[in-house]
C-alpha cells in the first residue's frame, strides 16, 4: 500500500536556501574568524611581550584557517550555482523517493550498500526504473560467470529482487522488468530447488516450494505494487519450519500486472489456486494490501485453516489516500473510476466476524498512511484474532524484521500443524 512522497515542494526556495547557506555562512564564518583573531591581537598589545607572542600566534593560526573555511563554503555555493533549480528539484525528489523506499527495498533483500550506490547516482525519479533494471541485468551477467550452480542460483535470486524493485516507480520498461523478475526467480529455483513446481491458472501464477506434505501448505499473497519476488525471506522462514509454500502473483500483481487488474474478491483467485495445488487446507499470509486479500479470503474460503496479515488495511478511504497511493491504485485498477470503486470495497467491518480460523495481524507503529485503517480493528472483530504491534516498525516492517518475521513463521506453523515450530 505504501508509496513514497515524490514531490519536491518549493524547489526554488530549496535552491535559494542552499545557495544562501553556502555563501552567507562562508562570509560570516570568515569574518568571525578574522574578528576573533584581531580581537586577540588588540588584547595582546596591552599585555606583556610573552602574552603578546602567544596572542600573535593565535592570530596567525586564525588567519590560516579562515580562507580555507571560506573556500570550502564558496565551493559549495559554486557547485549549487551550476545546477538549475529544476535539476535541483528533480534530484531532491529522487533522493526523497530513495529514502522512502530504503526500508522496503532492503527488507526485500537488496544489499544496502549497493542500494546506496545505485540510488546515489539518480538525477530524477524517472531514472529509478532504468537504473534498477540495469542492476538486475548486471546480476544476470554475473550469474552466468559464477563457478557453481549454488552461486549462480543465489545471484539469480538477487537479480529477481532488483528487477522487481525497478517496478516501484513507473517507467516504460516496467512490464519487461516484472517479466525479468519472474524469469530470474524460475531460473534460480531450477538450480537451487529442482523440485520446485510452477503452478498457474486463471489470474494467478507462482511457485510451490518445500516438502510434498499437502496438509502443510502456506500461500503468500503480495500487495498492491508488490510481487512474489519481494518476500523471499518470509518464504525461506516458512520453508525452514517444514512447511510447503506457494508464493503467488494474482490480479494486478508482479508478472500479471500488465495483463490483469486488481479485484476485491481475491478469494476467488485463491480458491482456484487451492484447487490447482490439490490440498485440503492452507494457511494464508498477506502483506500490505495482500493483508486485506488474506483476510477477505479467510472469511469466504472454508479451506483456510489460519491467516496472518502484515501491514494489511482494515479499510480504505479513497478521498483521504495520498496522491501517490491513488496513482498506483489507478494504474493497477486500469482507471481512476475503477480504483475508486475498488477502494470502496476494501472494508472488513462485516467480514471480520466471519473469520473463524485463527488470525494474526501485524502492524508497525510508524506505519501511518492517511486513508488507511490498519489491522488492529480486524483482530478485535475476528473471533480468534490476535494483534502484534511493533512500535518502531514502518510499512511492511522492513526496518524491524527480527521483531515480527520469526514470530509470524512460528505462529503460522503452530496454527497450521498444531505443533510448535
Amino acid at each position: 500500500m505504501s508509496a513514497a512522497a515524490c514531490s519536491a515542494a518549493a524547489p526554488d526556495a530549496d535552491f535559494a536556501g542552499a545557495k544562501a547557506a553556502a555563501g552567507d555562512l562562508a562570509s560570516i564564518g570568515a569574518a568571525a574568524d578574522f574578528a576573533a583573531a584581531k580581537a586577540a591581537a588588540d588584547s595582546a598589545a596591552t599585555r606583556a611581550p610573552a602574552d603578546f607572542a602567544a596572542a600573535k600566534a593565535a592570530a596567525d593560526f586564525a588567519a590560516t584557517r579562515a580562507p580555507a573555511d571560506f573556500a570550502a563554503a564558496k565551493a559549495a555555493a559554486d557547485f549549487a550555482a551550476t545546477r538549475a533549480p529544476a535539476d535541483f528539484a528533480a534530484a531532491k525528489a529522487a533522493a526523497d523517493f530513495a529514502a522512502a523506499q530504503w526500508s522496503r527495498a532492503t527488507g526485500a533483500g537488496l544489499d544496502p550498500h549497493e542500494y546506496q550506490r545505485v540510488t546515489g547516482a539518480l538525477e530524477s525519479v524517472a531514472d529509478w526504473g532504468p537504473a534498477f533494471d540495469r542492476a538486475g541485468r548486471e546480476h544476470l551477467r554475473r550469474a552466468a560467470d559464477e563457478g557453481s550452480p549454488l552461486s549462480a542460483g543465489e545471484r539469480l535470486l538477487t537479480a529477481a529482487r532488483w528487477f522487481h524493485v525497478a517496478t516501484l516507480a513507473p517507467f516504460a520498461g516496467a512490464e519487461r522488468a516484472a517479466a525479468a523478475a519472474d524469469d530470474a526467480l524460475g531460473r534460480a529455483l531450477a538450480l537451487l530447488e529442482p523440485d520446485a513446481r510452477r503452478v498457474r491458472g486463471a489470474e494467478f501464477t507462482g511457485w510451490l516450494r518445500g516438502p510434498a506434505d499437502a496438509a502443510r501448505t502456506v500461500i503468500v499473497v503480495p500487495g498492491l505494487d508488490s510481487a512474489k519476488e519481494e518476500f523471499l525471506d518470509l518464504v525461506s522462514a516458512l520453508l525452514a519450519r517444514g512447511l510447503a509454500v506457494f508464493a503467488m502473483d494474482g490480479p494486478g500483481q508482479g508478472a500479471l500486472a500488465a495483463t490483469t487488474t486488481v479485484r476485491a474478491d481475491y478469494h476467488r483467485v485463491v480458491g482456484r489456486a487451492i484447487d490447482a495445488l490439490g490440498v485440503p487446507r492452507v494457511a494464508v499470509v498477506g502483506l500490505s494490501l495482500g493483508g486485506y486479500y488474506a483476510a477477505e479470503t479467510a472469511a469466504r474460503e472454508p479451506r483456510v485453516a489460519a491467516a496472518a496479515t502484515v501491514s494489511g488495511p482494515f479499510r480504505l478511504d479513497w478521498d483521504e489516500l495520498p496522491g501517490p497511493v491513488r496513482d498506483i491504485l489507478t494504474r493497477r485498477a486500469g482507471s481512476a473510476e475503477a480504483a475508486r470503486a475498488f477502494a470502496r470495497q476494501v472494508d472488513l467491518s462485516d467480514l471480520a466476524p466471519r473469520i473463524t480460523a485463527p488470525l494474526l495481524t501485524v502492524d508497525g507503529g510508524q506505519d501511518v498512511i492517511p486513508g488507511v485503517t490498519n489491522g488492529q480493528p480486524l483482530a478485535g472483530l475476528a473471533p480468534h484474532g490476535v494483534h502484534l504491534s511493533v512500535p518502531h516498525g514502518d510499512h511492511l516492517l522492513g526496518n524491524a524484521r527480527p521483531d515480527w518475521l520469526p514470530h509470524v513463521a512460528d505462529w503460522i506453523t503452530q496454527a497450521l500443524t498444531g505443533t510448535p515450530a
